[in-house]
């Protein structure tokens, strides 16, 4: 039988880019109506003008119902993907009762997102078998399309650790409906290395020109902060022939600040010859999260423009302790920002519309 990855290979373009059944109000919100806000200001740079995103709120959060107890709490790392038919599949990981997350999805009308058209029933990808690299969680952090029409999903898998937290390495799973996933190999497509010992995840995969081209976060070490043990690692870039197989380690593209620690998830998108990226920086001082924005001309030399971006958190509500997991999207004439706020999903996804400069 040829293996699953020799028949592997995927379109040329970007992976198209939350409450138990609770969405919130189905209608898009005028600027300044209650309960919205525009972001916080932020200072213009030489690059350009700020954006303008405007808050449209939470769209699901989960609501601990009996009959999805895989859904207990968290809708973590929005994952958006055009299905092509007016829908986008936001791929998330959510948590049981026990703080192990598999992988689900919420539809959303692509033209308004807050409205919400179905919630998965059961896990799209469940945990690995005991004593495997995702034995203790997965997290989905990248879909594409194949040529054939099936969907590689990419994704982090969560292993405890005795002596430090927790290893975080990358997996790959492919599909034939875009609803249930089947692992690649049982074991990680990027596997701990010398140079890349505790952290090799968060992996966002595009293909150009027959490259696959991988941004993730690498790391080999830990800071103590709080009193707790904190991951340390930077963005990375890797290429590889079949998306499948990637060298050992990767070649750094963005290095923490002096008052970070990691990034989140990366999120590309190329326009207009320049790729934007679209990241979360985790902050020491604050402890908790906040969006970072660059460009690039090829997608590895990034120039970090951060208050370009334009979006903070807010005064009070769902996202007013930290804002995290950034994924854009466009869709006719709408680009979407899918993104999550409070301690890591637990506030549940939400969405931001952009607005003229």
């Amino acid at each position: 039988m040829t293996p699953v990855f020799a028949l592997i290979a995927l379109q040329d373009d970007t992976p198209r880019t939350s409450s138990g059944l609770r969405p919130t109000s189905h209608r898009l919100p005028a600027p300044g109506q209650a309960g919205i806000g525009w972001s916080r200001p932020a200072a213009s740079n030489d690059a350009g003008g700020v954006m303008r995103w405007r808050k449209l709120g939470v769209i699901f959060v989960p609501s601990s119902e009996p009959a999805r107890a895989w859904m207990h709490s968290h809708a973590m790392v929005p994952t958006p993907f055009d299905m092509g038919d007016g829908r986008l599949r936001i791929y998330l990981s959510f948590r049981d009762a026990g703080n192990i997350s598999r992988v689900g999805f919420v539809d959303v009308d692509a033209a308004n997102p807050l409205r919400v058209l179905r919630v998965s029933e059961t896990p799209s990808l469940d945990i690995g078998e005991p004593g495997g690299f995702d034995d203790n969680g997965v997290l989905c952090t990248s879909v594409v399309r194949l040529d054939d029409g099936r969907l590689m999903m990419y994704y982090v898998g969560f292993e405890l650790s005795t002596h430090i937290r927790y290893r975080l390495l990358t997996g790959a799973a492919i599909s034939e409906d875009g609803e249930h996933f089947v692992r690649i190999k049982p074991t990680a497509i990027l596997e701990r290395s010398p140079a890349e010992r505790y952290f090799r995840g968060g992996p966002f995969v595009m293909r150009e020109q027959g490259i696959f081209r991988m941004w993730y976060v690498a790391g080999s070490s830990w800071l103590l902060l709080g009193g707790k043990q904190m991951p340390v690692y930077e963005l990375r870039y890797l290429e590889s022939e079949d998306g499948i197989h990637w060298p050992d380690q990767g070649e750094t593209v963005l290095a923490t600040g002096p008052d970070e620690h990691g990034f989140g998830r990366p999120w590309v998108v190329k326009e207009d010859a320049r790729y934007q990226l679209h990241y979360s920086a985790r902050k020491i001082a604050l402890q908790s999260y906040r969006l970072g924005y660059a460009e690039s001309a090829d997608g590895i030399r990034w120039q970090r423009q951060d208050e370009q971006l334009g979006l903070d958190v807010s005064a009070e509500g769902w996202d007013s302790e930290a804002i995290m997991y950034s994924a854009v999207i466009r869709h006719g004439a709408n680009e979407w920002l899918f993104y999550n706020g409070n301690n890591f999903g637990e506030t549940g996804f939400g969405v931001a519309l952009r607005e003229p400069e």
